[in-house]
């Protein structure tokens, strides 16, 4: 196997001239892809999904973040360009751990984690775990609760677009459980033609998204196909919110129906920018100029700012 050089040896903020893409080494064997591109404070990409990989951050937004970052964007275990079976250890605790093993491997004393939708979830549990690893958190469009998203937003929204209000059954129904219903919920708006209505302004731009998996060869998708079912990630971190320290900005779609317009509602960050945009759940393509000046903001604020 090639030798892998901790990128330690260089500067913190390295210059987008090394750019450069790692298999790292996990403790428990496994090779996690992770690219390194940019300038400024380090930044750990969580991609949600679960399973959509880190390449649409990459290639949609890379090139503004890049100028003030130094971003690390992860291929979580099981997705995409890095290793993991059907039999790979998928629990929370393995997956944060992934995240310090990559640091460590970096040589990064601490970091910026940005996560999107069901990173959220990883972005909490990290932060409980690793506190002393976590100089602020920019959760976008990100879920803390999953049952709240799919029965207050996903599953009324996905319904009305469907053409079925009137069957809200599907939400509340208790004698299931959610995870089932959330994927009748998602057949219901596949087989109208309407699924990019719970996440787009254009339906267009869910096809050129989608496009994108078809640009990484040999695509992992074992992950995608467990977590949802592991009770680790069905969790309301709402409460737990105030026990996280580090500065969080909070940045929110007002038509983001998959999370849910609402879902700030609850949290108790100690220290929160809080952020609503007229976005959907995908701003890093529809909603780009917003989504940079809330980070902007967020960054001046807690003196992090390399703008």
């Amino acid at each position: 196997m090639k030798k892998l050089v901790p990128l330690f040896l260089l500067p913190l903020f390295w210059s987008q001239s090394f750019a450069q893409s790692h298999q790292v080494p996990t403790s428990d064997g496994e090779l996690l892809h992770i690219t390194v591109k940019g300038n400024g404070i380090p930044c750990l990409y969580l991609h949600g999904g679960p399973g959509s990989g880190s390449w649409w951050m990459e290639k949609f937004m890379g090139e503004e973040l890049e100028q003030h970052f130094t971003m690390i964007y992860l291929d979580q275990r099981g997705v995409a360009r890095s290793s993991g079976t059907e039999n790979s250890n998928y629990f929370m605790e393995r997956l944060v751990k992934d995240f310090e093993e990559i640091r460590e491997f970096l040589g990064i004393e601490n970091w910026l984690t940005m996560g999107h939708s069901f990173g959220g979830l990883l972005q909490m549990g990290y932060a409980l775990r690793y506190p002393e690893s976590i100089r602020g958190m920019l959760m976008i469009n990100t879920a803390l609760h999953m049952q709240e998203c799919f029965e207050t937003s996903w599953c009324p929204k996905a319904l009305e677009f469907s053409g079925k209000a009137d069957e809200l059954s599907l939400c509340t129904d208790t004698t299931s459980h959610f995870v089932d219903r959330w994927q009748q919920a998602v057949d219901l708006v596949k087989e109208e033609n309407v699924f990019w209505k719970m996440g787009y302004a254009e339906e267009e731009n869910m096809h050129i998204m989608n496009a994108t998996f078809g640009e990484i060869p040999n695509w992992n998708g074992n992950m995608g196909n467990i977590v949802m079912n592991l009770t680790d990630y069905h969790i309301n971190f709402k409460p737990l919110t105030s026990n996280v320290q580090a500065p969080v900005l909070f940045f929110y779609g007002r038509s983001d129906w998959m999370i849910g317009p609402n879902h700030f509602e609850g949290l108790a960050f100690p220290n929160m920018v809080l952020w609503g945009s007229e976005v959907g759940h995908m701003p890093f393509m529809e909603g780009r100029e917003d989504l940079m000046q809330a980070i902007r903001v967020f960054l001046e604020a807690q003196e992090l700012a390399n703008f």
